[in-house]
């Protein structure tokens, strides 16, 4: 499985800015696994959904607005979502295309560069990479 598989477009009126003030009236998915039918419930009707042997997923990963977009030095565009903080300026990021950001590959960023280096790239990513800024 490629992480490129996962991409999709979302309208921005869809991604949520702000955490529901009520959270328990936060919108519930609920996927019939032998019919596939999707139903849009309440959350804090959840306990009417599960039967024994159902799968709960929760999703409870914080996501931080960190998507750079930069320009190599050939002019080519760059985009970087920050992951993980290392320590300091040090972060962990997937890079689009990563397959074209070699290590000490420097990257403008309005006027500063930043140069990467890669740290354990997965070659497996379909024109991604891991790579630490």
């Amino acid at each position: 499985m490629k992480v490129s598989e996962f991409n999709y477009d979302l309208p921005e009126e869809l991604i949520a800015q702000i955490p529901i003030q009520k959270r328990d009236e936060a919108r519930l998915m609920i996927i019939d696994k032998m019919t596939h039918q999707i139903e849009h419930k309440i959350f804090k009707n959840i306990i009417d959904e599960l039967k024994p042997g159902d799968c709960l997923v929760r999703n409870n990963t914080k996501v931080i607005p960190a998507r750079l977009y930069g320009e190599k030095e050939t002019g080519a565009k760059v985009e970087f979502v920050l992951l993980n903080r290392i320590e300091g300026d040090i972060w962990e990021t997937i890079v689009r295309p990563g397959n074209k950001l070699h290590v000490g590959t420097k990257v403008t960023f309005g006027k500063r560069y930043v140069t990467s280096r890669s740290i354990g790239y997965n070659a497996r990513r379909n024109k991604e990479g891991t790579f630490f800024l």
